[in-house]
């Protein structure tokens, strides 16, 4: 009777019939949307100015936008009347590289070697002409050097004027390199082995540094054809380099003009910041993720079976 009396009970619905209950989103996605907002924001913020400079050199009028026609026009204007400059930015990157290199991958290599406070004190003086306004800077070389007519009317000038500026970075990419790497145990092998200094030096110290010497060339190369504050204030109608023209530009020409010479410098410098992207060197010339590729190499050194403690050495 008991079996009788018992109401049968409704089988249960399956999932999918089920009403699913409406949750507020988390904080953690709010968040995370927040950011992609801010982070998408910033991009266009940036982004766009450059777009749309692009397209008002390639534009027929600027007023008028895409529906006045594309030409290359102006384009074709501004390498006729500016070619000069960018061939002189050119030599004078090269200039500035070629001595940057030979003056700052000895410093760092001397500055990493050094555990003294007196080389802690010659690092950060040479930090200092990216700390002052390139303008201060350029006034200093001026009071200083601006009664040499010769020198001044030069190019050499403002090589020298890029050399100071850009020589902080190349320093302290190799140092950075240099400090990272067990230098000093390579070349006291080589040294009781018969190497004299120069033998190290080339053998040991340059392909260690190799890295540190790239990335600190390729932020050499970007800041000294883009540099304007420094040689502004340095250069003459005979020297005048692609920022300038730039400048120039902008302020007696035709918005398409100087839209034209965006392009034209845009070319020159992109392919400088993509391959300082891919080879991972931040603005200080430094390569980034070197600590973190340390640390692991040493975390595996550590964890691998060959590697002894120093509790079992006897």
């Amino acid at each position: 009777m008991n079996s009788l009396t018992q109401t049968a009970t409704p089988p249960a619905a399956p999932p999918s019939m089920q009403r699913r209950t409406w949750r507020p989103p988390s904080m953690r996605t709010w968040l995370a949307a927040g950011q992609w907002f801010v982070t998408l924001f910033l991009c266009a913020f940036l982004i766009v100015p450059v777009v749309m400079s692009i397209l008002a050199g390639l534009t027929v009028n600027y007023f008028q936008g895409v529906a006045s026609g594309l030409t290359l026009r102006w384009l074709v204007e501004v390498w006729t009347q500016y070619h000069s400059s960018v061939f002189l930015s050119l030599e004078v990157a090269a200039a500035t590289l070629t001595i940057t290199l030979a003056t700052g991958v000895p410093a760092g290599y001397a500055l990493a070697r050094s555990k003294t406070r007196a080389s802690r004190i010659i690092e950060e003086f040479l930090v200092l002409p990216v700390a002052l306004p390139g303008l201060a800077s350029a006034l200093a070389l001026l009071v200083v050097y601006g009664g040499w007519t010769m020198f001044r009317m030069s190019v050499a000038f403002i090589v020298v004027g890029h050399v100071v500026f850009t020589l902080p970075f190349m320093v302290r990419a190799v140092a950075a390199v240099c400090a990272g790497s067990d230098l000093r145990t390579l070349e006291e092998g080589a040294a009781s082995l018969g190497a004299n200094f120069f033998q190290r030096f080339v053998t040991i110290v340059l392909p260690n540094a190799k890295p540190g010497i790239v990335a600190g060339a390729l932020a050499v190369l970007t800041l000294s054809i883009g540099e304007f504050n420094l040689t502004w204030m340095l250069h003459t109608p005979d020297t005048k380099t692609l920022p300038v023209g730039l400048a120039d530009t902008y302020a007696s020409l035709r918005i398409e003009v100087g839209s034209a010479y965006t392009i034209l410098f845009f070319l020159m410098t992109m392919p400088l910041l993509v391959a300082m992207q891919w080879l991972g060197v931040d603005a200080t010339g430094q390569q980034r993720g070197a600590a973190k590729r340390r640390a692991k190499r040493a975390r595996g050194a550590l964890t691998s079976p060959d590697s002894t403690r120093p509790d079992d050495t006897p």
